[in-house]
């Protein structure tokens, strides 16, 4: 008996050793904790990440959710082959911001650039504007939030949050972030289209994502909205744009983006980030969040993509969001944003990611409001907007107003008034959609309000 109490207890020895993490890892695994100042003792700069990726083991990450060395090795050599057009590295400047690291790389060593091999950025069009108000009355007014790369921050080490002219602000990929998935196909995906985490967690076989959302099928070279700013709770909600691409058997494509609460990817984080997403083969291998992979080419040094706002709304309180709109010009899928000031023109991506479908053409629908999705199965599904159904309405539910789409390739134009089915696929006890077309939402053009509380048995 003392012999097996002896084993017992050496046996868990070893897996607390094998558990155990370092100072930084538990930091970055859970800043909120160390925001008193007691650690990190010392900023982690952009040489130093490289060189901890390089000689990091999988024995120190068994106890991660990586599933195996293998799908370790592949998420190491995948940070390491990212980040291989970068010369001087000892020249990158680096910034905190809600737990996060961003490194500021030169826009022609940007990963995209550099292994598309790009020899000329782009340049970007005029974005596209509206046409002419509707009659009927307006919701409300609502303030642009702003990026806060713009605010003249500083992190408490007291870098700039911010990127100087040239570069382009990008956030770091660290072990860390990728190996709280089973593989790097899990790390591009969204939850629903991941068929290792399905294993993994013993989903059930219902539909791990639920939309609520306005629905037109037409062919557009993007489009526009305003969206307003929530921190719903739950694993992952959305309110976004989607702009898919559908050529008879061939799989869908998109682009994609809007803002996300995504506890998997940001576990210490309780705000909402801007996103950007695409894929070009029906959600399968070719896809990815922001500047994860090679596939889009950043030119402003002002947003930060997977970044915070400096505002949020506010329940029966003050409205705040911003617009964004994705435009097809000249063989560029063009993304801009709108804060408080002129739109900006951010990047783009090069319609050669998608191989000659569809989207290196055109899209053929659009989309616009929420999505949520469950990372640990069941029933429980998050909050969708702020956590009101639609027809709560102004000041309580989300919204996106604004909404047009474009409809030939063209420097600057005016866009088309969307003309939006609305379509909810749970429960109208979680979530709900109202739409209101042109010209009955005045100065709001075409608006939706949609969201809900999610909870048990969501969908239909």
């Amino acid at each position: 008996m003392e012999m097996a109490k002896f084993l017992l207890f050496v046996g868990l020895l070893v897996l607390a050793v094998q558990c155990s993490q370092t100072e930084e890892q538990k930091y970055l695994e859970n800043p909120s904790k160390h925001y008193d100042g007691s650690y990190p003792h010392h900023f982690i700069t952009f040489k130093r990440f490289l060189d901890q990726v390089k000689h990091a083991r999988y024995k120190d990450y068994k106890c991660s959710a990586v599933r195996d060395e293998e799908a370790f090795t592949e998420m190491k050599n995948h940070i390491l082959k990212m980040y291989e057009g970068v010369r001087k590295v000892g020249d990158v400047t680096s910034f905190l911001l809600d737990g996060e690291y961003g490194d500021c790389l030169l826009i022609e060593e940007q990963p995209t650039v550099y292994h598309l091999g790009i020899k000329k950025i782009a340049k970007p069009p005029q974005n596209s504007t509206h046409t002419e108000k509707g009659q009927g009355s307006t919701p409300g007014n609502f303030s642009y939030a702003d990026s806060p790369l713009k605010l003249g921050l500083r992190d408490k080490f007291g870098n700039r949050i911010s990127s100087p002219k040239g570069r382009i602000p990008m956030a770091r990929l660290t072990l860390e972030k990728l190996t709280r998935f089973s593989t790097l196909q899990d790390f591009f995906s969204k939850p629903s289209d991941s068929p290792s985490r399905l294993e993994r967690r013993d989903f059930t076989t219902q539909e791990v994502h639920v939309h609520a959302r306005g629905i037109q099928e037409v062919t557009n070279f993007g489009g526009n909205s305003w969206l307003d700013l929530w921190n719903p709770t739950g694993d992952f909600s959305i309110s976004q744009h989607w702009y898919p691409g559908f050529n008879g058997d061939a799989p869908e494509q998109t682009v994609e983006g809007g803002w996300v609460m995504n506890r998997l990817t940001y576990p210490n984080s309780d705000q909402s980030r801007l996103f950007i997403y695409y894929t070009a083969d029906g959600y399968n291998k070719l896809k990815c969040w922001n500047l994860d992979c090679t596939a889009f080419v950043q030119i402003n040094h002002n947003w930060y993509l997977g970044g915070t706002w400096d505002h949020y709304s506010t329940m029966d309180g003050e409205q705040w969001g911003f617009e964004m709109q994705w435009k097809l010009y000249q063989g560029n899928w063009w993304l801009f944003l709108k804060g408080p000031g002129d739109y900006e023109a951010v990047g783009y991506y090069p319609t050669s990611i998608y191989n000659g479908g569809q989207l290196s053409k055109n899209a053929t629908v659009i989309k616009f409001g929420g999505e949520v999705a469950n990372y640990v199965g069941g029933n429980n599904f998050p909050q969708m907007g702020s956590g009101a159904l639609a027809e709560k309405g102004w000041r309580e539910a989300a919204y996106q107003n604004t909404i047009f789409w474009i409809a030939r390739d063209e420097n600057d134009g005016f866009g088309v008034w969307a003309n939006l089915t609305a379509s909810d696929e749970g429960k109208t006890s979680c979530y709900t959609v109202n739409v209101v077309n042109w010209p009955d939402g005045g100065d709001w053009g075409t608006y939706l309000f949609f969201g809900g509380p999610g909870g048990d048995n969501c969908p239909l």
